[in-house]
């Protein structure tokens, strides 16, 4: 399937670009974003893209070549921002934050049950631990906890053992059919791996962390009237994000109803994606945008 970019025109936008400046994409991916924000900031707009999975670059760098040295793409997380970006000099930052179509339909690369493969889960496939591992070595109330915390799996303690018993795991077929025998098949409108699957990939490529390291260092990279767009896909994620907004723009935490925020919130609603745009992209119906400026 091809890559499609999730609230494309809500989030070109809602970075209100104009030519010129210098803009980031956070999460590059297959480079959909990005080729939307270099065309509309033409002809001397450039954009630094950032991420952690070599295959994403490659299909990216192949997408963005048109635009020459106006783009530069490099291989690490967004959380290296700051070695790459200097303060105070981006117009806009994007961070899509959901799989891709190129990483969920590669059964190589273990996000996904509907094709059968190794538990690997990595964005990037060549350093951390795999899934395999956590599935494989982790102590049963360890792996319940995960499942329960990042999955929000309300029969994680049944699914962690269930695992640990059918030890050793080594597919994502295997996974997924264990989990089916543990929780009745399926339930409610997703199937019953759905919950794990995601636990698995937070912890594996600590996602979390990753994104509550990553926005105070994108607010630092923003110009004056310099917009961030997040895009999120659960809730955990969304959150994190809602919450470091509304504290950097005064509304909560020690820092409420102070005289001069450093941000303000663009969207007071969180953007969802239209029913045409599910109908075609049916993977963006849980996505969430939202869109902070620098003051």
């Amino acid at each position: 399937m091809t890559h499609v970019p999730v609230l494309y025109n809500e989030v070109l936008d809602g970075l209100n670009l104009r030519p010129g400046g210098l803009y980031i994409d956070g999460t590059v991916g297959a480079g959909g974003h990005a080729a939307g924000i270099l065309e509309r900031t033409g002809p001397d707009g450039r954009l630094i893209g950032f991420d952690r999975d070599l295959a994403a670059l490659a299909t990216a760098n192949e997408r963005l070549a048109v635009f020459g040295d106006r783009v530069r793409l490099i291989h690490v997380p967004y959380t290296a921002l700051a070695e790459h970006v200097a303060a105070g000099s981006a117009r806009g930052m994007v961070l899509d934050l959901g799989l891709s179509s190129l990483q969920m339909d590669d059964p190589e690369r273990g996000f996904a049950f509907r094709h059968d493969g190794p538990l690997d889960m990595r964005f990037d496939p060549s350093e951390g631990l795999t899934a395999a591992e956590v599935v494989n070595t982790w102590p049963v109330d360890e792996l319940a906890d995960a499942l329960y915390e990042y999955g929000e799996e309300r029969l994680s303690r049944r699914i962690a053992r269930a695992i640990v018993e059918a030890r050793p795991v080594q597919t994502t077929a295997q996974l997924a059919e264990v989990i089916a025998r543990a929780t009745g098949k399926y339930r409610e409108r997703i199937h019953p791996a759905t919950r794990t699957f995601q636990a698995l990939r937070i912890v594996v490529n600590d996602e979390l962390g990753q994104v509550a390291e990553v926005l105070p260092l994108a607010v630092q990279a923003l110009a004056s009237g310099g917009r961030l767009a997040v895009i999120t896909f659960h809730s955990l994620e969304d959150r994190i994000v809602k919450r470091f907004f509304r504290q950097a723009a005064g509304m909560v935490g020690e820092d409420a109803n102070v005289s001069s925020p450093t941000l303000r919130i663009v969207n007071k609603k969180v953007i969802e994606p239209t029913a045409a745009e599910i109908e075609t992209n049916p993977r963006s119906r849980s996505a969430k945008l939202r869109l902070i400026e620098r003051l």
